[in-house]
């Protein structure tokens, strides 16, 4: 049986190509690359040298939940900069969170209002500003939905982040 071996790339749709590609190349640093001539505004960026983000200028409907996650060589800096533009939130899955794994995560719209969770490495936990835990869009345990529906693949030892 074939298995998928890694992620090559992601799409989300935007609603306007030339300011979300802005927001992904001048906030989240991400380096624009050629994309295929298609016949329909997209945008290809370079995450590392596996991966990419795709994004494509369609009319389609959002999602409020679904997301990507992105992890940041910084969290701290990411942080304040994501309060200062007003586009942390917090309604889909919480607030500003550390995961048991030690790794922080935090949820932000893109101008299209694509959700994009953004997380450190668990290594990185005693590197956090410890004022971000001092904050208002801090909130300390796992995100509760109030479901109380437990199934699932879940365990004590869960991680974002697995070893190689």
């Amino acid at each position: 049986m074939a298995r998928i071996v890694k992620i090559n790339h992601v799409t989300v749709i935007v609603d306007d190509l030339e300011k979300a590609g802005e927001f992904y190349e001048k906030e989240l640093g991400l380096e624009p690359i050629p994309a295929f001539v298609f016949d329909y505004p997209t945008g290809f960026f370079k995450i590392n040298d596996e991966q990419q983000l795709h994004i494509t200028e369609w009319k389609d409907a959002m999602s409020f939940r679904g997301h990507i996650c992105v992890m940041v060589d910084d969290f701290n800096t990411i942080f304040w900069r994501m309060k200062e533009l007003g586009i942390i939130d917090t309604k889909p899955w919480g607030k500003v969170r550390i995961l048991p794994d030690g790794a922080m995560q935090l949820f932000v719209r893109d101008p299209s209002g694509n959700l994009i969770e953004i997380s450190s490495h668990p290594d990185d936990k005693d590197n956090l500003d410890p004022k971000i835990f001092e904050d208002e869009l801090y909130q300390e345990g796992l995100y509760v939905s109030g479901r109380e529906d437990y199934r699932g693949y879940k365990a004590e030892n869960a991680t974002l982040y697995h070893q190689k």
